[in-house]
């Protein structure tokens, strides 16, 4: 005799897990994220930025802006920078400190609007503007880089406890504190 639990299949039968499909992977970004390849990318835009600032080179903030939009989109598989960061950098500064992936996402959505509002600025003249955004990148970059301090992921976090950014965009993330490396 068959009991009732051997005749009906168990429910882990019928319920599979949806994948990612091929454009949600192509569009993949990191979760969690290494905090020390993030703060070497910032580095390396701090760099970049004060090099654009100091020579006045605007195809330097064109290179920070395209960077920006590449990590953005495709995480730091593209990215030259992310790439410098995540396999050669952050190897050498010890094991990595893992951190939620959205609230750098995020940060690299504000640095992308940041640098391209700059250079749309300084290509249309209004260069005073558009250093000044510069000056922002770079100063919310060097926080990153030298302090730990992600502005981007505060803003996050502030957007997140508003209820303007879901919870479950990011459920570690829910009680975001400042996170200090």
């Amino acid at each position: 005799m068959t009991t009732l639990n051997e005749r009906i299949p168990a429910a882990t039968e019928f319920i599979q897990v949806p994948q990612p499909g091929p454009v949600k992977r192509f569009f993949a970004f990191p979760n969690p994220v290494n905090e020390y390849a993030a703060r070497c990318t910032a580095g390396i835009v701090v760099t970049l930025a004060l090099a654009a600032v100091i020579s006045g080179q605007l195809w330097l903030v064109g290179v920070i802006a395209a960077g920006f939009v590449l990590r953005l989109a495709f995480g730091p598989r593209i990215s030259p920078a992310a790439r410098l960061s995540v396999k050669v950098l952050a190897p050498r500064l010890g094991p990595p400190k893992m951190v939620p992936g959205p609230p750098k996402r995020f940060a690299q959505g504000l640095g992308a609007v940041l640098s391209i509002a700059a250079l749309v600025l300084l290509l249309s003249g209004a260069s005073p503007a558009g250093w000044t955004l510069m000056a922002a990148l770079i100063v919310a970059a060097s926080l990153e880089a030298f302090v730990g301090l992600c502005l981007g992921c505060v803003i996050f976090g502030v957007l997140q406890r508003r209820g303007i950014i879901p919870a479950g965009i990011c459920e570690e993330c829910a009680n975001f504190s400042l996170r200090r490396a």
